[in-house]
């Protein structure tokens, strides 16, 4: 096929299709260029100025995170981002989004979406030790989401399985909003020492632009663009923006490099993934990092099909690749290298001083344009949001008021409602505990890793209640943030750091901006008390189906640090006769929460004010209890309230308990923030309740009885242990069938 003529694009208005709008091209080809670019220089742009590669609608609002402390070694710009975690060593962090290829292709969009984020992970020259995610379906009554749900688990297991990296953790919920857009978040973590870390830059005159990894093939051309789109009866099957992946030949690639980076680090400047706009955007912004230009041959490009075009090359999208800044006398070594095990390794270019940005095939230039004018010089728009009439209305000031006309069956009901039940259905997919380092497994608060050869841990959760986001973006943004960082709380660990994923609808609709630009503020107003830092993550937008956007989902990846391994806490009770506290304050918090949802079919209404103040001292008072060695077990109360909460620290011990609240039976399942559940032994009894003063408010005992009873100030309630159990833990197996 003959491509179209720099007029031709021009006249058609084929840039459109691509996802540049009249004035993005006028301003390309009039003061950038000062000529009409041709068919690859235009394609090379809308992949660049897509909203996934540019950030051009969420660039101003996503400043507002504070992405500095003490601790941060590598902020937002890098492939990932890089935590000090003392004695020379450093923690390496990310999350990304694979939303729309995990629509169209679920298997192969949440595979390669793994494959993505590992390599942002050794890129940086670190070694891969975990991966988490965050998952959200439609409703599990139907055959299509389902089918999305059983493919997307099976691909994020099928990679990471195969390339020998644990899943620890994550989350997964359900609401209908979700249904032809499913959200798949992945989280992956490294280790580091401070001397290996890597930059993405190609720096240096005449150093030359290595290619390494998998051939060039034609899948996954403009998935950068199509992930800046919004979904429709007619995109939602376009299967060619979707990449296919190898997690063998990404083994070989990460360990490859890895070793490269630990043994020979003086012979390259630099190395970055090829991930979403492939050859284009690693290189392009490389370059950009170091202020230098490029000439790249793409006859030297290794391609796996046969007549592929400067465009197809260059925004091919597939995967298991990898750029490298080597230093010329180190060209032989390096391809020797690779070759050695059995990875193609190819000089495709070289850096030059002058930033400009050239490509040729076949002797010809068929690219050339300024580095900056790719990469920097993208738009950066402002929008205005409008508060939706949902949360303006009178009814949105109202608290909902449950009735409990019966406390057990309300307490059965909502173990089995799916987001709240067990997930080991979809869990027990993934190897958590290959390389033998994951110290608590996926069902609790937090994954916790251990650092081998210290006493130190890494506990890392992915969380994100979009229900709450949806009926108040500000609190329901704090929130988030605090029920992450109650996660590591919980299990011992420090927060120290934090990667984010933003999935929002289009933000060009005055309400959906509104959403987004309100969540992050609430995000970064609790990260700023916490003094937890933002230093990398993803923004995924247009995420709509038929103009129906999917509920604001931010998504926040926490990773805290645990100094002595033996202070590692989980949820499960641990024996008979042990005292059982909630720590904070219980609160009409039933907005939003999980009983709303499930008496009355939506969650409406706006959430309480939060006490940042309380909550982090709360926060800390539990930690200081852990690391005094004062208490059996911690959990965070969030989704389903104390009812729950309960109930999931009596099941991995098959303990029962013996409680008495003193409140109404609504309250069991109230939501509010910054609460635990802590079980604390009765030799310890004196010194917790010394150390956490009013905070705390004792409530019953754990048992050996195969009961769980609890007493409120209008009802009683016992449950067989059995029967709380199965209702639990069988409810999504049922449902999946």
């Amino acid at each position: 096929m003959t491509e179209p003529t720099a007029e031709k694009i021009l006249d058609t208005k084929l840039y459109k299709s691509w996802g540049l709008s009249d004035e993005e091209y006028k301003n390309i080809s009039e003061n950038i260029l000062g000529r009409l670019p041709n068919y690859t220089e235009a394609g090379l742009f809308s992949v660049m100025w897509s909203e996934h590669c540019s950030y051009k609608n969420s660039k101003n609002v996503l400043r507002k995170l504070p992405n500095k402390s003490k601790r941060v070694l590598a902020g937002p710009g890098e492939d990932a981002g890089i935590i000090d975690i003392g004695d020379d060593q450093a923690i390496v962090f990310k999350a990304e989004s694979h939303n729309h290829p995990s629509a169209v292709e679920p298997y192969q969009g949440a595979a390669t979406g793994v494959g993505g984020i590992i390599r942002d992970i050794f890129s940086m020259g670190a070694t891969p030790i975990a991966l988490l995610n965050s998952l959200k379906f439609g409703n599990l009554d139907n055959t299509h989401t389902k089918y999305l749900a059983s493919e997307i688990v099976s691909g994020i297991g099928g990679y990471g399985n195969c390339i020998g990296i644990p899943t620890v953790g994550g989350e997964i919920s359900f609401q209908e909003r979700y249904k032809n857009n499913p959200v798949v978040n992945a989280m992956c973590l490294g280790i580091i020492n401070h001397e290996d870390v890597k930059y993405g830059k190609a720096t240096g005159n005449d150093n030359l632009i290595v290619y390494v990894g998998a051939k060039t093939g034609r899948d996954g051309i403009h998935g950068a663009t199509f992930a800046s789109d919004e979904f429709t009866d007619e995109n939602k099957t376009q299967r060619s923006a979707v990449q296919v992946g190898d997690p063998f030949m990404e083994k070989l690639l990460m360990d490859a490099c890895i070793e490269l980076v630990h043994k020979h680090s003086d012979w390259i400047m630099g190395i970055q993934d090829m991930g979403a706009a492939g050859l284009v955007s690693s290189t392009a912004e490389m370059a950009s990092k170091a202020g230098s230009g490029l000439i790249l041959e793409l006859d030297e490009v290794p391609q796996r099909e046969t007549a592929m075009t400067p465009y197809e090359i260059m925004l091919s999208e597939s995967q298991e690749r990898m750029v490298l800044c080597v230093k010329p006398e180190f060209k032989q070594d390096i391809i020797d290298f690779f070759t050695d095990k059995m990875l193609d390794a190819v000089v495709i270019g070289k850096v030059t001083s002058d930033g400009q940005y050239r490509i040729y095939q076949h002797g010809e230039l068929v690219c050339d344009i300024p580095v900056a004018g790719l990469v920097d010089d993208s738009p950066e728009y402002k929008h205005v949001g409008v508060a939706p009439e949902r949360v303006m209305s009178q009814e949105a000031k109202k608290q909902f008021q449950p009735e409990i006309s019966s406390l057990k069956d309300t307490w059965l009901s909502i173990l089995k409602q799916p987001t709240i039940a067990s997930k080991e259905y979809f869990y027990k997919t993934y190897d958590s505990q290959i390389k033998a380092n994951t110290v608590v497994k996926p069902g609790s608060d937090a994954a916790v890793v251990r650092v081998r050869n210290t006493k130190k841990a890494i506990a890392m959760t992915n969380d994100g209640n979009s229900r709450l986001v949806y009926v108040d973006p500000y609190i329901g943004g704090q929130i988030t943030v605090l029920e992450a960082a109650s996660n590591l709380i919980a299990s011992g660990a420090t927060p120290i750091g934090i990667t984010d994923c933003l999935n929002y609808g289009n933000p060009e609709k005055p309400e959906i901006f509104w959403e987004f630009n309100e969540s992050v503020e609430g995000i970064a107003s609790a990260c700023k008390k916490l003094e937890v830092p933002v230093i990398s993550g993803n923004v995924s937008l247009y995420n709509e189906f038929n103009d129906e956007a999917i509920f604001p989902s931010p998504m926040i990846g926490m990773v805290g640090l645990i100094s002595d391994i033996d202070n590692v806490t989980t949820q499960d009770f641990k024996q008979s006769g042990d005292l059982i506290y909630v720590v904070g304050d219980t609160g009409n918090d039933f907005n939003g929460s999980e009983l709303q949802q499930m008496q009355t079919g939506d969650v409406t209404g706006l959430l309480n004010e939060i006490n940042l103040e309380k909550v982090e001292e709360t926060q800390k008072t539990v930690l200081k209890a852990i690391e005094s060695k004062l208490l059996q077990s911690a959990h965070d109360l969030s989704e389903g309230g104390l009812a729950v909460a309960l109930s999931e620290s009596a099941f991995a011990n098959k303990l029962g308990f013996d409680v008495d609240i003193q409140m109404n039976s609504a309250k069991l399942f109230s939501e509010t923030p910054g609460r635990f559940l802590v079980s604390v032994a009765p030799e310890n009894k004196d010194r917790f309740e010394e150390l956490i003063g009013k905070l705390g408010t004792y409530i019953g005992e754990v048992s050996n009885s195969k009961s769980l009873k609890i007493k409120t100030s209008d009802s009683n309630a016992q449950i067989d242990f059995n029967d709380a159990l199965s209702n639990w833990k069988e409810a999504i197996p049922c449902l999946m069938k």
